[in-house]
């Protein structure tokens, strides 16, 4: 039986999305608020706390991703979350159930970084965009049935009305767990631990249907092989990019969508949206309830128009686009919560009305750009030999800045209100400026292609796959591969 190269139903995402969806709605539910008796801190700490292991994951992931491989680290990833979610749903206390979800957040981190740079090494260059997307716009779909699930506990007296929610969410950890032994190794790790007939075995599911000879398969192989090589001889490590400036630039622009996407403002609607909709003036339970499955839906449906766009237009265009509607919603929310918050219940129904709209439109349009674009873009712009390494970092960049504004959030919003969306719009319009000068343009392009853009030329002579796949560019299959072969058994005898 062959094995399929795309896993992009990976679950990391739907147990990030579930979680992030889920504490949404647990905040709002009396009987989890009351249970363990919170106060603004003590909302921000249980809801932050996720993020702990999330700066605990990457620091350990990349190692693992190098060492024991891709697959292997998605495993104990998710036997990790699963061990979270058990014991956050038993939780008797605020220490347990913080606990849990600093268990939980670690294993979120270290699988979702590893199933990002598995998916980015394995599907071929012209699905990319797609097949990575993908893996992050499943946020929605956990988060979706995150939603559903409390809008339905919610009206339950017992404590069950917050620990079933939390205990399905494990179901996606086990899926996950039952999908990876039917699936092959990333062929970038293959190629780099010598196990080159395998590695080109998944290059060949990857895009051309298991045919091994087919002139795209030998042109992506080829690129894999010489471009691991020339990175071995160069010592290529981690470390060098303390030396080195073209991996220094490459690190720096690869981590930058995760504390980018972070601070844009999305926090606030993804794990506060009950006090958000209260400075909005709808402060009714169930219609919060109700309004967070409405939003997921919505996001879902943005974060699948913006992978497209991401495919179609570009990383860099959509990003810009995105963040420059973001500033724009931030002040117009910031402006009718004022009014609110001035006028009280005298405010007129427009009002609380189009703030809640422009929630709306905001939450959807950072699902345009940043939902797959956090996933998809770091290992894009690092290669092979700091790409697990960089990816966590980014991932680190992103926990620790969530972990900082979701604890402050409540606090901030119980405190300056209003004012709140005001700052975080003065920071957003700072990160686009840095976006539009510093981001490069990946799209259509294989990973080793893109070395080209920082490094001036690809490091292997075969042409563009791109060009072989359209017939723009003949390849000679034979001579090819004699040459793959021949150079191995040459770097062979040098080791």
């Amino acid at each position: 039986m062959k094995r399929k190269a795309n896993i992009s139903s990976l679950d990391t995402p739907k147990t990030n999305g579930y979680d992030g969806s889920m504490l949404n709605g647990l905040n709002i539910l009396p009987s989890y608020t009351n249970y363990f008796n919170l106060s603004a801190a003590g909302l921000g700490l249980n809801t932050a706390s996720v993020f702990i292991g999330g700066i605990l994951g990457p620091p350990i992931t990349g190692l693992m991703c190098d060492r024991l491989g891709r697959r292997p680290t998605i495993f104990w990833g998710s036997l990790s979350c699963l061990l979270g979610v058990i014991l956050q749903t038993a939780a008797q206390d605020v220490a347990m159930f913080v606990i849990a979800r600093v268990i939980l957040g670690l294993g979120i981190a270290v699988s979702g970084i590893a199933a990002g740079v598995y998916l980015s090494e394995t599907f071929m260059d012209r699905y990319r965009a797609w097949g990575v997307g993908l893996l992050n716009d499943f946020y929605y779909v956990g988060a979706l049935i995150a939603a559903g699930i409390t809008l339905g506990t919610g009206e339950w007296s017992s404590t069950w009305a917050w620990r079933a929610p939390s205990l399905l969410q494990g179901i996606f950890s086990i899926l996950c767990i039952v999908v990876l032994p039917f699936v092959p190794e990333s062929p970038r790790w293959l190629v780099h631990e010598g196990l080159l007939d395998e590695a080109r075995a998944t290059v060949a599911l990857a895009n051309s249907n298991g045919k091994v000879d087919d002139p795209v398969v030998v042109a992506v192989f080829k690129e894999i092989v010489d471009t691991l090589r020339w990175e071995k001889e160069n010592v290529m490590t981690f470390r060098q990019i303390l030396k080195d400036p073209v991996s220094r630039r490459r690190l720096l622009i690869g981590m930058s969508p995760g504390p980018f996407s972070c601070i844009a403002g999305n926090i606030i609607a993804s794990y506060y949206l009950g006090p958000e909709l209260d400075t909005a003036g709808i402060t009714d339970n169930v219609a919060q309830l109700k309004a967070n499955v409405v939003l997921n839906v919505w996001c879902l449906f943005c974060c699948l128009i913006g992978t497209q766009l991401v495919a179609r237009w570009g990383r860099k265009p959509t990003a810009v686009m995105t963040q420059t509607l973001l500033v724009i919603c931030l002040f117009i929310i910031g402006g009718l919560s004022k009014i609110y918050a001035d006028k009280g219940s005298a405010t007129a129904s427009s009002v609380v009305y189009g703030d809640v709209a422009v929630i709306f439109l905001f939450q959807g349009f950072y699902s345009i750009a940043w939902t797959p674009l956090l996933i998809l873009y770091p290992p894009e712009i690092m290669n092979y030999s700091i790409r697990a390494n960089g990816v966590a970092l980014s991932q680190f960049m992103l926990n620790a800045f969530a972990l900082v504004f979701v604890f402050i959030m409540p606090i901030g919003l119980a405190n300056i209100g209003w004012k709140m969306y005001f700052v975080n719009a003065s920071w957003d319009i700072v990160i686009i400026f840095l976006i539009a000068y510093f981001w490069v343009e990946t799209k259509g392009k294989t990973l080793e292609e893109i070395d080209a853009i920082f490094e001036g030329a690809k490091h292997s002579n075969v042409p563009d796959v791109e060009l072989v796949r359209t017939g723009k560019e003949k390849l000679d299959v034979p001579v090819v591969e004699r040459a793959i072969y021949e150079d191995e058994v040459v770097q062979m005898k040098k080791e």
